[in-house]
């Protein structure tokens, strides 16, 4: 037997042994994970409000039972998608800050602008589904949980500036208005223009 058999025999040995569990989560992770494009790719045509299970179901070659199995509905995959979005968007500013903060910045401002520029990024990097969340088609109460998103960003950002509480306030909703502008626009390219400024005007913005 060659070395090669001898290997394809113990891979062989191992996939054999692993335990059906482990199989079972492989199989359940990927086809959530099937159910989720599937769901951002529906959402994103045809909004959240006209798309159907069924239509989602046949887009990620699944049974309605398996949705339902991972999901608790329509409304949960929005949700769920929401969640995984808004988990890159914090890996991605948190990275620009820590960056930041390796190459010896240790002003506030330009560590919050350089989140918020990798915040940007994000949007622009997944556009489509960045629009899904702000053109108001979600499920009902979803508006309570963007708002509730914004004020943890504003408490997050509170850690950088140290008894600034207005400031914050008026930072971080500038910011998010650039966000909606700059994701909802249909002039990309002026849209992106006027982010550029908007963040040149918060960054000449100094605390008390």
């Amino acid at each position: 037997m060659t070395v090669e058999d001898n290997l394809a025999t113990m891979s062989d040995t191992r996939a054999t042994e692993r335990p059906a569990t482990a199989r079972t989560s492989e199989r359940g992770a990927a086809t959530r994970g099937a159910l989720l494009d599937a769901a951002r790719e529906i959402f994103i045509t045809s909004g959240f409000a006209e798309a159907g299970v069924t239509d989602v179901v046949q887009r990620a070659g699944a049974s309605v039972g398996s949705l339902y199995h991972h999901f608790s509905g329509k409304a949960d995959l929005y949700l769920a998608l929401f969640e995984d979005f808004q988990t890159r968007q914090t890996h991605r500013t948190k990275q620009a800050v820590q960056q930041a903060r390796l190459s010896g910045e240790p002003d506030p401002m330009p560590l919050f602008l350089a989140g918020a520029r990798a915040y940007l990024d994000g949007c622009l990097a997944e556009r489509d589904l960045a629009a899904l969340f702000l053109r108001g088609d979600g499920p009902p109460g979803f508006e309570v949980i963007m708002r509730d998103r914004l004020r943890q960003w504003a408490r997050r950002n509170a850690t950088l500036f140290e008894n600034e509480d207005a400031l914050v306030v008026v930072i971080t909703g500038a910011l998010a208005a650039v966000v909606q502008e700059l994701t909802l626009s249909d002039d990309l390219e002026a849209a992106s223009r006027m982010a550029e400024e908007a963040l040149l005007i918060i960054s000449r913005i100094r605390p008390h």
